[in-house]
């Protein structure tokens, strides 16, 4: 008797059981009908990726319009003091402004290229520091436009990061703009890079010297559609509460942690922790 226990214990781990199966078409119905629902929703959630992709770009491009715009503008003023002045000191300045600017142009083509096209997508060994200092070449004229400093650290210790470096700009680029909103009279913004103490991660950190978050309103910081803010600034950036909710999504989607630490009056931090490109992963 105990064989034939054991025998039908085996049979039945292979095939499915009676309770496994709806007992009528009513309930096949509902099974499939949250099945259609689950894929639909998969479905959408990755549209809502893709159009936040395209989003961020479009952001990213308005910004670098903006940036080029006074490059084109240095060029254009030191052109016409060369022009002007024909003494050699005169024609000096200006050829090396007239470099300098567009140096700094060709430098916002390839961020926004990257961004575009170079970078992947997929998860790849990924230079953090690169992509801090560009999204900073895109920011830098809002930085100084709202009389916000930006610090940078960064521990050249530091491993590159297994990451998709799209996703983790579009995740800096969020973060910085959230910090400078909230230092309406300017302030200084800490980026700090470094390993963490956590093995196997590194850790990006973004401080503010702003006005803080209330304690209670933490918990829900990362919901979809939640927002400490009145809406978009005069800038027409922030105010949907879907910035720091994707954050959170692409974090987690890296197998990495994001939280945040805040004080009222002293300023809000948010850290980030990513895993360690492996040897392999780099050698590949």
């Amino acid at each position: 008797m105990q064989s034939q226990q054991n025998a039908t214990s085996q049979h039945t781990s292979h095939v499915p059981t009676a309770t496994s199966v709806p007992a009528n078409p009513s309930e096949q119905a509902a099974v499939s009908s949250r099945q259609d629902q689950d894929a639909y929703i998969a479905h959408l959630k990755n549209e809502l990726r893709k159009m936040q992709a395209l989003a961020a770009l479009g952001e990213l491009t308005s910004t670098a319009t903006h940036e080029f715009n006074n490059v084109l503008m240095t060029v254009i003023n030191y052109a016409k003091l060369g022009i002007r002045n024909r003494d050699d000191a005169s024609r000096d300045k200006a050829l090396s402004k007239i470099l300098s600017a567009s140096e700094r142009a060709a430098k916002i083509t390839s961020t926004i290229l990257a961004q575009a096209r170079n970078r992947s997508e997929a998860m790849e060994p990924t230079n953090l520091e690169s992509i801090i200092r560009d999204s900073m070449v895109l920011l830098e004229r809002e930085m100084r436009k709202y009389r916000v400093a930006v610090e940078i650290e960064i521990d050249e210790a530091t491993p590159d990061a297994m990451a998709s470096g799209n996703q983790i700009q579009r995740v800096l680029l969020n973060l910085l703009i959230n910090a400078r909103q909230a230092m309406s009279e300017g302030g200084t913004i800490l980026v700090r890079l470094t390993p963490s103490s956590e093995a196997g991660f590194v850790e990006l950190i973004v401080r503010d010297s702003g006005q803080g978050i209330p304690r209670e309103k933490l918990p829900n910081i990362f919901d979809a559609f939640y927002s400490t803010k009145d809406g978009p600034d005069e800038s027409g950036k922030g105010g949907t509460g879907l910035g720091l909710a994707a954050c959170k999504e692409i974090i987690d989607s890296h197998q990495g942690r994001i939280r945040v630490e805040s004080s009222v009056g002293v300023g809000t931090a948010f850290i980030i922790r990513l895993p360690v490109a492996t040897d392999a992963q780099a050698a590949a």
